[in-house]
Order: C-alpha cells, then sequence, then structure tokens
C-alpha cells in the first residue's frame, strides 16, 4: 500500500502554482492535494474554488472560508472521489451566515437549476476528524472512506475538549460517492470530534449514503436538516456522548434507511465509553411506506434520549435489541442510559404502543411487556401534528408543548415546545430544500 494517495496530473493551458506539494491551477482555482494540504488560509467568496481528489487540512493547519463562499468538487467514483478532510490536529473556520451561508457542491452546480435537487452521489463528502474518545481497541481508528495506508484518515484520543473549529450555516449538497465495495462517504462525517467544535445550523442534501454520521467523541450539534438520503438520516456510534437539538430529517418516498440508526462498539461491542448522547426537538419524517428502516433503532449497547420530538410517516418505530451482554441496548434503557420519552407519533406502524415499541434479539414476553408499556409511562402520544408537508413550512399549525424540565444540560435552549420548530422556520433563507 502506498502512504499517501497517489493523484495523476492532467495537464491544463492555464498558469499553475504550487504552495508545497498543493497544486493550485488557474481561474477557478483547481485543488489537488499532494501531501502538504490546504495549508493554513483562507478562501474567499469572490473566488471559484474547485477541488479534486482528497484535499486534507492537515494537522496544526487552519482553513478559513468566508460567509458566502461556494465550494465545487469534481465528479468520480472509487479513487477518483472527491473530499473535504479536516485531520485530526486540523481545523476548518467555515463561520456562514443565513443571507451568506457557505455550500459545498459538485462542479457544474450554478446554484440556479442546473443540478436537480434529489441528484444524489456526485462526489464525496466533508469529513472533520479528532482527538476526543472513542470505544475501539487502542482508541484510534481509520475513517470509513480513506485508504488505511493515508496517516492522515486516523481519528480518536483522549482530548473530550478538543476543537476542530466551526460549521456554521453550511449546506453540503449532492454528495455520497461510491468508493468501492458499496462504501460510500457521508454527507458530514464526524470521527471523534471535540466538544469545544461548534455545529449549528448544518444541512446535508441529497447525499448517497447517510446524512450525519458521528463516530464516536463528544461533539455537539444544533439546528440540522438532512433531506433525501439514501441510507439513515442520522447515525452516531462508536462512543458518541455529546447532544444534539433542532434536527430536521426527511426521507424522499420509498427511499432511505433508519431515520436515526443509534449504535454503539464494533471492536469490541462491548467496548466504552457507551454511545449515550442526549437528543431533543427533532422532526423526522420517513419515507411514507416504504418497507424498512425505523424511526430510532438502538443496538451494540447503544442508549441515549430521545425526548420532545416529533416521528412521522414510518412503518416501523423504535425498536432496540436484546442480547446476552449485561450493557445491551435493553439493559441501557433498564438502567435509565436509554430514554424515549415526551415525543409524539403520527402514521407509524399501526398506531399502538405494540406496534410502535418493539425489541429484536433474544428477548421474552415479560421484557416485551415492560418495553411496550414504556411507551405511555414516558408521556408518548399518538397525535396529528398538523404539518403541511408539501409546503415546506415544518411548523405544526398548532403549537405542541413539551415539557421544559426535561433538559439536562445547560448546552440545551430550554423551549416549550415539541419537534424541531417554535415560530422561526430556520431553514428558511439558507438551505436547498427551502428553495422554491
Amino acid at each position: 500500500m502506498y502512504k499517501f494517495l497517489i493523484i495523476i496530473l492532467i495537464p491544463l493551458t492555464f498558469s499553475s502554482c504550487r504552495k508545497g506539494d498543493l497544486l493550485i491551477e488557474g481561474n477557478p482555482e483547481v485543488f489537488r492535494d499532494n501531501g502538504s494540504g490546504t495549508g493554513t488560509t483562507t478562501w474567499k467568496k469572490d473566488r471559484e474554488y474547485i477541488l479534486e481528489g482528497f484535499v486534507f487540512v492537515n494537522d496544526g493547519q487552519t482553513l478559513t472560508i468566508e460567509p458566502g463562499t461556494v465550494i465545487r468538487f469534481k465528479t468520480g467514483q472509487a479513487e477518483n472521489s472527491s473530499a473535504l478532510i479536516v485531520s485530526r490536529g486540523g481545523k476548518i473556520i467555515a463561520n456562514g451566515t443565513r443571507e451568506e451561508p457557505i455550500i459545498f457542491t459538485v462542479e457544474g452546480d450554478d446554484l440556479e437549476g442546473s443540478v436537480p435537487k434529489e441528484a444524489r452521489g456526485l462526489w464525496g463528502g466533508l469529513i472533520i476528524l479528532g482527538n476526543a474518545p472513542i470505544n475501539v481497541q487502542g482508541g484510534e481508528a481509520s475513517i470509513d472512506g480513506i485508504p488505511y495506508a493515508e496517516p492522515r484518515g486516523i481519528y480518536g484520543g483522549n482530548d473530550e475538549n478538543d476543537d476542530s473549529g466551526v460549521l456554521k450555516y453550511v449546506s453540503i449538497r449532492h454528495g455520497g460517492t461510491n468508493i468501492g465495495e458499496g462504501n460510500e462517504i457521508n454527507g458530514l462525517t464526524l470521527g471523534g470530534v471535540g466538544r469545544k467544535t461548534e455545529i449549528d445550523y448544518i444541512e446535508v442534501a441529497s447525499n448517497e449514503d447517510d446524512g450525519v454520521e458521528i463516530f464516536g467523541g463528544t461533539v455537539n450539534l444544533k439546528h440540522l436538516v438532512v433531506s433525501g438520503c439514501g441510507d439513515d438520516v442520522f447515525d452516531y456510534d462508536l462512543g458518541w456522548t455529546g447532544n444534539g437539538q433542532f434536527w430536521l430529517g426527511i426521507q424522499s418516498r420509498f427511499l432511505g434507511d433508519n431515520l436515526i440508526e443509534a449504535s454503539g462498539g464494533l471492536d469490541p461491542i462491548n467496548g466504552t465509553p457507551y454511545s449515550l448522547p442526549n437528543i431533543f426537538n427533532a422532526t423526522l419524517i420517513g419515507n411514507n411506506g416504504a418497507g424498512v428502516g425505523t424511526c430510532a433503532i438502538f443496538n451494540n449497547n447503544a442508549g441515549g434520549v430521545l425526548a420532545n420530538s416529533i416521528f412521522i410517516n414510518k412503518r416501523n418505530g423504535i425498536i432496540i435489541e436484546v442480547t446476552d451482554q449485561q450493557n445491551d441496548s435493553y439493559n441501557q434503557w433498564l438502567q435509565g442510559k436509554l430514554s424515549v420519552k415526551n415525543n409524539l407519533f403520527f402514521n407509524i406502524a399501526s398506531s399502538t404502543p405494540e406496534s410502535t415499541f418493539k425489541l429484536s434479539g433474544n428477548y421474552n414476553e415479560s421484557m416485551n411487556y415492560m418495553w411496550v408499556s414504556s411507551f405511555n409511562t414516558s408521556k408518548n402520544k399518538f397525535l396529528n401534528p398538523e404539518i403541511d408537508l408539501e409546503s415546506g413550512n415544518y411548523i405544526p399549525k398548532s403549537k405542541l408543548k413539551g415539557e421544559m424540565m426535561d433538559y439536562p444540560l445547560p448546552w440545551f435552549q430550554i423551549v416549550d415546545f415539541k419537534g424541531a420548530f417554535g415560530e422561526d422556520n430556520w431553514i428558511d433563507g439558507w438551505t436547498l430544500i427551502a428553495e422554491d
């Protein structure tokens, strides 16, 4: 295996220059990374940027992206995939605004309809790697999608407060390239990212794989919107212990798997820390009858809290795994480390507790009865939230009162409503999904 990704340079007719091993050619600027990463630099909104292949922000480097900047990526599959990877020890400062979001999209997207909204898998994705804990043997892993021989793809460490920078008002569109053997890149991948990293107002639109996947770490995520993705909407595993609030997830009809896939360890399965995040105020809209996927599935010892949220249009509800392990997801629930409470369900299964709360694996009727009974004791309800899905306005017609006393940490914004929206339709003005 080669130590670094080898990229063939195609001769161009305009002038070029080098910064270290980063080739920058012409206008628009075409970036190809042969080892030295982006360097510490600022990408400006009045310039055109095209990235080809895997471009890294190396350890010790900071990439700043001005509000209003558009970053485009070359198309290509397998070894020709394009992606931006913030390596462990690197930083990205992508601090957009509602009026001037930062957009990651495919080359040729004029942002005026040249690429259909539903187009998926045209480039890779955005990957951020950090030094926060993950529950794998040795405490480090290579992120999915990056060749194992590439040392800049390693993530994980001991710093819960690790800081990989800022992502704010960022829209990631049309990604998820297949890099081989059915392995696609997520829209936004977070590996071992620490809690001092700021992630707020992020869109992933029409990605071929998961919308957002979180591999361990302690990062917190607020105001996420994911739509039209080919696999899970939100996916976490490897010991993520952060928080989430105001998440909107929308599946296309007959496309996609789980709204939330909550997993724990893989190597080993009983590794610690367990995945135990707190997720409040999500509005998650399923694929309206597709036979696969769940509102949320918990497995591999994963737990966490799902509260004050709305689940709509999914055939399967909440499923937790039972195994012969003492810390499986069912036991996480018994220990109070897994909780599904104060949520609203509409058009889920047959709208009964028995069809909505289920177990998988090796369980008995007594265990099943206890889990099903918790639907009501945990103040979950079946109710039509009266959301006009066709209009793209996801604010319920009537305010759905939430439980204000359930917010566990100062990071959360205390609100008195269920779902991702109160009165402010915060996706307006900067997301692809909100465009006419």
